[in-house]
């Protein structure tokens, strides 16, 4: 039986946590490691966190943060954000983080991909990708959403598992912010074609969203900002119910 993952993602505009909906309008919530922090002790699984502007100014300014959270979190942390090279990489990894998300320098640059792996484990390499519906295929997105690769999200997945991500955290850019549910069928499309973990992100609204990701979707990963930042329910609430619903996951805390 799949072991579902629930992680909370925070995206920094630094030196806040902020949210907005599909990846604009952005309103400041106030310190990200004080939101790790609440999350970690209600039992969240994995951090995810992004400097959602760090492409567009070619650096990620989370290192600092990543080592307050590691001072007194101690669950897998996952950063993303103007991740250019294996040193930027190397970077975020001393300061704690365990795993890196790779969106922008891996559609410019697929080899980085490979590059991560080999050097690092697959299990450190997940692949972000940020789709947007075109309407007739999903396209991949980077620079938080701003700029077209035309790439097809599906062939794309498909590539980057073979180039070696371990995981996969997609993104709905439609979906994004408006707390109106996971993009199911977007999910279900890309676990469909890869082996490798999915992480579904962006829409959850409410705790049965969590449910239709991972039972219709075939999530292995719910991925939480709006319903969690806005305290419209626990990590402790979703746990409950997914476990009332036969979807393994952790002990309640």
């Amino acid at each position: 039986m799949r072991n579902i993952r629930l992680i909370a993602r925070l995206d920094v505009k630094s030196p806040n946590l902020v949210k907005g909906i599909q990846f604009e309008g952005l309103r400041k919530l106030g310190d990200p490691n004080k939101f790790a922090l609440k999350y970690y002790l209600q039992g969240v699984d994995e951090i995810f966190y992004t400097d959602i502007v760090a492409s567009l100014y070619g650096r990620n300014s989370l290192l600092d943060i990543i080592e307050n959270t590691t001072d007194n979190i101690f669950i897998p942390i996952t950063v993303g954000g103007g991740l250019r090279s294996i040193s930027d990489v190397s970077a975020v990894l001393r300061a704690g983080a365990d795993k890196v998300a790779i969106n922008t320098e891996a559609i410019k640059n697929p080899n980085i991909i490979t590059d991560i792996s080999r050097k690092f484990g697959s299990q450190c390499m997940v692949l972000s990708i940020q789709a947007k519906w075109q309407g007739d295929y999903w396209e991949a997105y980077y620079d938080n959403g701003r700029e077209h690769s035309h790439l097809d999200v599906i062939e794309w997945a498909k590539k980057g598992e073979e180039l070696g991500a371990g995981e996969i955290m997609l993104t709905s850019v439609d979906k994004e912010g408006s707390a109106k549910g996971f993009d199911v069928d977007l999910i279900k499309a890309v676990t469909d074609v890869v082996s490798i973990p999915v992480i579904a992100s962006g829409g959850m609204g409410k705790i049965e969203d969590a449910k239709t990701a991972i039972i219709d979707g075939n999530a292995d990963a719910i991925a939480m900002a709006h319903v969690l930042h806005y305290s419209l329910c626990t990590l402790n609430d979703v746990r409950k119910y997914l476990k009332k619903h036969s979807i393994n996951v952790r002990e309640d805390c």
